[in-house]
């Protein structure tokens, strides 16, 4: 997944940023509102983590605004330093989806993430179920029924198949797996989408489930 990450806060903008890559996720970090609406204006995020008070402006209006444009539908967690039981209710009917109260722990924050990115997929477990596989999202494990032992999947192989599953029947153009995998600092091309994907392809290997190549477009589940 890429998230748009707004905090002008240095350190703790790295803290968070370097957590979720662990995680596999891609994230953009923009110090400024300005910053912000010119990482939005040319791409699209699974989610944006939200300070309130930044140097050009409330975040509270760009959340606003946020919710009235063309991208208005993409989550949004606010990161916050109030902690009024008032203020908390503004936010939440401003258009947040969540909130998390500073000082947070990384591994509520990823709790919250978690929370919010399967409410919007629509799922109540974080686990996924598709022909024979079953995939585990906080275990980051693939079960193949019939075989006992579970494959461990890493950071992106485990992002990549999470997007593939969220859509099984679409086709996944390779540039736009590559934006959401992979961050603006990342230096990469579409190969290495085929990367990922071969090995993925490996651990399907015993599954009734493939991964198909639709040439010059991109890929699908089959």
């Amino acid at each position: 997944m890429r998230f748009l990450l707004i905090e002008d806060h240095a350190q703790l903008a790295q803290t968070v940023a370097e957590r979720l890559a662990l995680d596999g996720h891609a994230v953009d970090h923009a110090a400024t509102l300005s910053d912000a609406r010119d990482y939005l204006a040319v791409t699209a995020y699974d989610l944006i983590l939200l300070d309130i008070m930044l140097p050009d402006g409330d975040g509270r209006d760009f959340l606003a605004d946020h919710r009235e444009g063309r991208s208005g539908d993409t989550p949004v967690i606010v990161m916050t330093a109030r902690s009024d039981v008032a203020d908390r209710i503004a936010l939440l009917d401003t258009g947040a989806d969540d909130y998390v109260t500073k000082p947070f722990d990384t591994m509520e924050l990823e709790a919250r993430i978690r929370a919010v990115l399967r409410r919007r997929a629509g799922q109540s477990r974080p686990v996924i179920r598709h022909g024979d596989l079953t995939f585990d999202v906080l275990s980051a494990t693939l079960s193949i029924a019939g075989i006992e032992a579970p494959c461990e999947l890493r950071n992106r192989e485990m992002r990549l198949l999470e997007i593939l599953l969220s859509a099984p029947d679409r086709i996944h153009p390779k540039a736009q797996l590559t934006d959401r995998l992979f961050s603006a600092a990342d230096d990469v091309s579409e190969n290495a989408i085929e990367v990922y994907v071969a090995r993925l392809r490996r651990k399907l290997e015993d599954s009734s489930v493939r991964i198909e190549t639709v040439r010059g477009v991109g890929y699908r589940l089959a």
